[in-house]
């Protein structure tokens, strides 16, 4: 029995109606588990560690019509409500006091149409689950850089990748979505039906529970090349001065993300320099594996590598090297800036930052990006920061809570330092810490529109507990 008579989410329940809570039992064909049920520990259990919170009910949904019934009875019993998708969710959101999950975790279906080139995934699915399919027919979309994230959650908030400098955010790859909004509607949004909704859900927070995605595929694979070099902390100026040199005019089918950590105590790496501070490399390229190949060879002999992963192999193992590296219950936070340009003192805080970091599983990284993303104009979609060349982004990744402060103060500063500079600007809504800066930082000058829509959508702010701004009332 999990009941201890005391947590937020045995209050809630205590305090709703018996006879709406069964005839909400009655008519859910999925699993609604209650605080007293015996899987309810381990259902309110989220990827990030460092979240614990006590829902008063977490409806594990089994189709549409059971989110329809998930999101109408919160709005009437007038529950605080969160959406729990396939993934991580550093920030979360997918979790609440007192509240509902509507969780989708059990709606993973991908179906993939390989004549029309478009593949259609549930709101619970990971990356892994679509790679797998679309990778039967040498397709994929563009997505994130670990299988085990979510693609709702990835890609309502923009989504950067292997492949995003060629087939841009995954955002960008969207044809349509099906969505449930807070009144309980259903509603499919595209280019040619409700355009102003499709506009929104790509990058502008949280209007409703989005059910299923299509996107459009890509030929990639089955085999890419994979570029992932480890070199030395003293020789960081010169490996960031070549790959900011590759950066330049780098082609559209290859992306690094360099990025500052500790040498992995693990038998891939010396011994003798398990912990040491490091830069790391981690690129791809696909279509002529020899020619990417050599695109990748100036920074790799930039200087003496630690150790060197890089060579063929298939995309759905590029896809999941990084999984080991980000377990289910570590304690995580996250935070981002976009940059304009990359100075010598960007790369200076990098490996300093990186030295002074509290866990050697943290991580200071920087994205390249531009190319197809920037061809998108920036008020096309919700998504705003599209014009920024780079994006630099805090990992805080440790295991100890009695070192939550001081990973959660070290990610801080390093945006702290970096945000005054020149070259630094706005937030990136998969990085976001646990919410706290404003939502005017993510949306740019799309943020009066994005308010708009939410007043709209969610005008009693259902969908609060996921991050979003306050709709406007009255004369508001």
């Amino acid at each position: 029995m999990a009941t201890t008579g005391n947590t937020p989410g045995e209050k809630a329940f205590a305090d709703l109606p018996g006879d709406a809570v069964r005839s909400f039992e009655a008519g859910f064909s999925g699993d609604a588990v209650l605080p007293a049920d015996p899987e309810y520990e381990r259902d309110r259990q989220i990827w990030n560690g460092m979240i614990d919170r006590y829902p008063a009910i977490i409806a594990r949904c089994d189709g549409v019509a059971d989110v329809v019934a998930a999101v109408s009875f919160a709005r009437e019993q007038r529950l605080p409500l969160a959406i729990r998708g396939g993934g991580h969710n550093v920030a979360g959101t997918a979790i609440c006091d007192g509240g509902l999950v509507v969780d989708l975790t059990p709606m993973h279906s991908v179906r993939v149409d390989s004549e029309a080139r478009t593949v259609r995934v549930e709101g619970g699915a990971t990356l892994g689950d679509v790679d797998r399919e679309t990778q039967l027919f040498g397709l994929a979309t563009a997505l994130g850089v670990v299988s085990e994230t979510g693609v709702a959650g990835l890609t309502l908030n923009g989504g950067y990748g292997h492949l995003s400098r060629q087939y841009g955010l995954s955002l960008d790859n969207l044809r349509s979505v099906d969505v449930v909004t807070a009144d309980g509607t259903v509603h499919t949004a595209s280019a040619e039906r409700n355009e102003d909704l499709f506009w929104g859900l790509r990058g502008g927070g949280s209007l409703g529970v989005v059910t299923s995605f299509e996107f459009d595929l890509h030929e990639v694979g089955p085999e890419v090349y994979a570029f992932f070099a480890w070199f030395y902390a003293d020789d960081a100026h010169a490996v960031m001065e070549r790959y900011l040199e590759w950066t330049a005019d780098a082609p559209r089918e290859a992306s690094i993300l360099a990025f500052t950590a500790h040498v992995p105590d693990t038998e891939e790496f010396p011994e003798e320099l398990w912990g040491e501070p490091a830069v790391a490399m981690l690129g791809s390229g696909h279509g002529d594996l020899e020619g990417a190949a050599d695109g990748f060879r100036s920074i790799r002999e930039s200087a003496t590598p630690v150790a060197d992963f890089s060579g063929p192999m298939d995309y759905v193992d590029l896809q999941s090297m990084l999984d080991e590296d980000y377990p289910d219950g570590l304690r995580y936070y996250w935070k981002s800036v976009y940059l304009t340009e990359i100075t010598d003192d960007v790369v200076e805080l990098m490996v300093r930052y990186n030295e002074s970091a509290p866990s050697p599983l943290s991580t200071v990284d920087l994205w390249h990006l531009g190319d197809a993303v920037a061809d998108v104009a920036r008020d096309a979609t919700a998504f705003w920061h599209r014009d920024k060349p780079y994006m630099l982004t805090v990992e805080a990744n440790w295991e100890d809570p009695d070192d939550d402060d001081a990973n959660v103060a070290w990610a801080r500063e390093v945006i702290a330092e970096i945000q005054p500079l020149p070259v630094a600007s706005g937030r990136y809504g998969n990085f976001p810490g646990l919410n706290e800066d404003p939502e005017k930082l993510r949306f740019g000058d799309n943020y009066e529109r994005v308010i708009e829509l939410q007043t709209t959508y969610d005008p009693e702010h259902l969908f609060s507990a996921n991050g979003a701004d306050a709709p406007r009332t009255g004369g508001e």
